[in-house]
Order: structure tokens, then sequence, then C-alpha cells
């Protein structure tokens, strides 16, 4: 990307020399000349020959550098898609694990309740209770790391900005 800019540079400043050697010859009369009239016109045909060259490899140039530009764009866009689908996918394991443990302990509180209820209180049915609410804990707080990463991820680029500048 630098050497096009380096060479679209280089172009610029041969095409301006080239011009202002063309606004220094003398004008020519059109009849035909002959000697070192014939001469200098056969000299400025040359120059505005070069300088039509230099005009068509600017404009190539200056179109591959918009089409390596766009390419770069797209290439950033296409790698920060990758990068939300995959703390999607992350999200949404750590939501499928967190409804089931809530199921999960919800069914053992109201099997705790029912018991309670009765008027007999297992303690096997208590421990039960209480890991699927330790579970539960712990996926909630997964779901919470996972934003945390989510949020830091998003964060790194200015982060980084910051630091650089």
């Amino acid at each position: 990307m630098q050497e096009i800019t380096e060479l679209e540079k280089r172009i610029a400043a041969a095409l301006e020399r080239i011009g202002k050697g063309l606004d220094r010859l003398p004008s020519l009369s059109r009849a035909a000349p002959s000697g070192p009239a014939a001469a200098a016109g056969a000299t400025e045909a040359q120059l505005r020959a070069q300088l039509d060259e230099e005009k068509a490899l600017n404009a190539q140039l200056q179109a591959r550098l918009r089409a390596a530009s766009a390419r770069e764009a797209k290439g950033d866009l296409q790698d920060k898609i990758d990068r939300l689908t995959q703390e999607l996918d992350v999200q949404g394991l750590e939501l499928q694990r967190m409804r089931r443990v809530n199921a999960s302990l919800r069914e053992q509180l109201e099997a705790l309740r029912t018991a309670q209820a009765s008027g007999v209180a297992d303690p096997g049915q208590i421990n039960k209770a209480m890991l699927a609410e330790l579970e539960a804990l712990r996926a909630l707080r997964l779901t919470e790391i996972a934003e945390m990463d989510e949020i830091l991820a998003a964060l790194e680029p200015h982060l980084t900005e910051a630091s650089h500048a």
C-alpha cells in the first residue's frame, strides 16, 4: 500500500516537471517548421506523448490504490464480523447452560417445597437443591465472564490506539 502511494507521488512529481517544461517552450507556429524549429516541434511532441503516458500510468495507479483500499477495508470488516460471530456463539452457549441449570434449580426447589409441606424434610433433597443453586451461580458467573470478555474485546482497539498516541 505504501509502495503504491510512493509511486503515485513520484508520478505526480514527474507530471509536474513535464508540465513546467512544456510551459517554458516557446509557442511554435503551425506552419511547416524547418531546422531548429522542427527539432523543437519534435521535442514538444515527444514531451506531450510522455505526459500522456504518465497521465495514463497515474490513472492506472490511482485505480489500483482505490481497489487496494477497498480490499483492505473489506478485510477489516470481515475480521470484525468473524470476531463478533464468535462472541455471540460463546454467549449463546452460556445462555443455554444457564437455562438448563435454572430449570434444574426450579425442579429441586419445587421438590423441596413439597417435602417441607408434607413434613418430611429429606437431607438428600436439601443437598440436591443446594447443588443446583451452586450450579446456577456458576453458570451466572460464566455468563458474566463472557460478557466482560466481549466488552474488553470491544475496548481493546481503543486502548491500543490511546497507548500509541
